[in-house]
């Protein structure tokens, strides 16, 4: 039997995770379950919480303070801000100066061991860097992202608001499982709620 998903079907139809772009990249064609008469692609679910999964337990292996998440895409703020108030990672929501994690001279140089992008096109400068300091890069990837510098790309429609917040209350929950501060059933003290804009 396959594992159960992280959350109900239904939780994951009704956040649109699976609903992707017109566009597809060769790339993501492996995570696309069949294209809607109206062009858009759709990911295959499945695959999708895989991902999730595979995501979270990677960043379990890392402490909060060596994780860095980055959103450029203002769709994500509010997930990732209330993903970092519960975990305690950091995060950094809006445009992503250069230099970060490769200039120490900077007042914002942070040293991280694995970041997580919202969407590895308007976050490139981040991926960038990662790869100059030679640390892991998780992306979320729509159908239409390319993913070639990726060490680890979690299929999703990373622009929806809903999506986007479902995806980021479910690694902090699983996260919190994993690093032990939450039993396997136990659920969090936050919502999905204050990880989605209405």
């Amino acid at each position: 039997m396959a594992e159960q998903l992280l959350v109900p079907q239904d939780t994951y139809l009704k956040s649109g995770i699976h609903i992707g772009t017109k566009f597809r990249t060769k790339y993501m064609e492996q995570f696309i379950y069949k294209t809607r008469p109206d062009g858009l692609s759709v990911l295959n679910l499945q695959k999708i919480d895989e991902r999730i999964r595979q995501a979270s337990n990677m960043l379990s292996q890392f402490a909060p303070e060596d994780i860095l998440i980055v959103s450029r895409r203002e769709n994500g703020w509010k997930s990732v801000r209330a993903f970092g108030k519960h975990t305690g990672i950091r995060v950094f929501a809006g445009r992503y100066p250069p230099g970060i994690l490769t200039n120490s001279k900077l007042d914002t140089y942070t040293e991280a061991k694995i970041i997580l992008v919202t969407d590895s096109w308007p976050d490139k400068n981040a991926i960038k860097d990662a790869i100059q300091v030679g640390i892991p890069v998780i992306a979320l990837c729509d159908t239409n992202n390319e993913s070639n510098e990726i060490d680890l790309v979690v299929p999703c429609n990373n622009k929806g608001k809903k999506s986007l917040g479902l995806l980021f209350y479910i690694i902090a929950r699983e996260y919190l499982r994993n690093k032990g501060q939450l039993g396997k059933e136990e659920e969090p003290k936050f919502t999905l709620d204050e990880f989605t804009e209405e």
